[in-house]
This record gives structure tokens, C-alpha cells and sequence, in this order.
């Protein structure tokens, strides 16, 4: 992951997961330990306010099941911690790589 896609990704975690008094992570590994750290205690403290925030971050629930199961390959606030920075990284790339035309016709608005 590029430095500017690390940073937009970051910014997109920080407030939801409220990590903003986090150190900004070197890297993707970093990134995912302190996120499946954070998630970790969600699971445990608010999983319903965390099952709130996965849907509000479009994390897709059919994602979301196998990693949560008991067989799963790896332990749940891991699992999830990755679906989270696959679905952010997405944003992040669109946001970089995708500029909207600027709106027209809006003369005469007031704001």
C-alpha cells in the first residue's frame, strides 16, 4: 500500500473505531494490529454498537459470518479487523482515483 493510500485509509478508520489519539501506524501490519486490537474490545464491551458500525461501513454481513464462526482460521477480532481495512483501502483507492467533476449549475444557491 502506497504512503498516501496508508494515510487515507488510516483517516477513514480513526474516528469511527475513535483512534485518534492512536500514533499514526508505519505501516499495513501496524495498521491492522491496532484495529483488531480496538476491535477485539468492541467484541467484547459493545458488539452491538460494533455490528452497527461493520453495516454503517458497508462491511458485508456474508463477509462478516465465516470470520466470526468458531471454525474460523484465525481468532474473530482479527478476522473482522481485515474485512474492515479491505472494505477502508477500497474507499481510500476510489477516493484517489476518482475525482468528481465539479458540480454545475448551482449559481444562485445559497449555502
Amino acid at each position: 500500500m502506497s504512503d498516501n493510500a496508508l494515510e487515507q485509509t488510516t483517516a477513514l478508520i480513526r474516528t469511527p473505531f475513535e483512534l485518534e489519539s492512536a500514533p499514526p501506524p508505519a505501516d499495513e501490519a501496524e495498521l491492522l494490529a491496532l484495529l483488531a486490537e480496538r476491535i477485539e474490545e468492541m467484541l467484547q464491551r459493545r458488539p452491538d454498537y460494533l455490528m452497527s458500525l461493520l453495516y454503517r461501513l458497508d462491511v458485508l454481513e456474508e463477509k462478516i459470518r465465516p470470520v466470526i464462526h468458531p471454525s474460523a482460521l484465525e481468532p474473530p477480532h482479527v478476522g473482522v479487523a481485515r474485512l474492515v481495512l479491505e472494505r477502508q483501502k477500497q474507499r481510500a483507492e476510489t477516493k484517489l482515483n476518482i475525482k468528481p467533476d465539479p458540480l454545475e449549475g448551482l449559481e444562485g444557491w445559497e449555502w
